[in-house]
């Protein structure tokens, strides 16, 4: 498999994920990238093979509550995964350091404690041509990865040789 390339998924697998609902939590500050990482995450979903009317969106302003809004998805017993996405640019200060350090740990903790798979399709870049690349972009699309790392996640936590 090249990088990043997913392995084939055998039936069974792709059954088990269009029988699940998915959500994408989805930081809105900057909202023309917001909206691509959505849309990417929409459409890993899908490929992955989930239907089109078990994705939603939840919308959170920045990416420091998107640990708040997975946590409640995971909650809710709906979703089996969760794709959390969003964009933080460096600035001039320190901030930048604290939002993605508490975002990244706080999708790691609620990953954890709930059992729900929470990806980390934050985009943490120097400037907004690098998250342009990144949000649907030349380089890779991290909404579409952050919902296929939802998805693989949850077949490795409904895989039954871990049962």
């Amino acid at each position: 498999m090249a990088d990043g390339e997913i392995r084939e998924l055998e039936p069974e697998e792709r059954e088990r994920i269009g029988a699940a609902d998915w959500a994408i939590c989805v930081a809105t500050f900057y909202g023309d990238l917001a909206e691509r990482l959505a849309n990417g995450a929409f459409e890993g979903f899908l490929e992955m093979g989930a239907g089109a009317g078990s994705v939603e969106t939840f919308e959170v302003p920045g990416a420091f509550e998107l640990p708040l809004a997975a946590k409640l998805c995971a909650e809710s017993g709906r979703f089996a995964g969760v794709a959390c996405v969003g964009v933080v640019i460096r600035g001039e200060t320190d901030h930048y350091d604290f939002v993605c350090a508490e975002a990244a740990g706080g999708l790691r903790q609620v990953t954890l404690e709930s059992g729900v798979p929470c990806s980390f399709g934050v985009i943490t870049c120097d400037t907004r041509a690098q998250a342009e690349a990144r949000a649907g972009g030349d380089k890779r699309d991290q909404g579409r990865n952050a919902a296929i790392a939802a998805v693989m996640m949850h077949l490795m936590a409904t895989d039954p040789r871990l049962r």
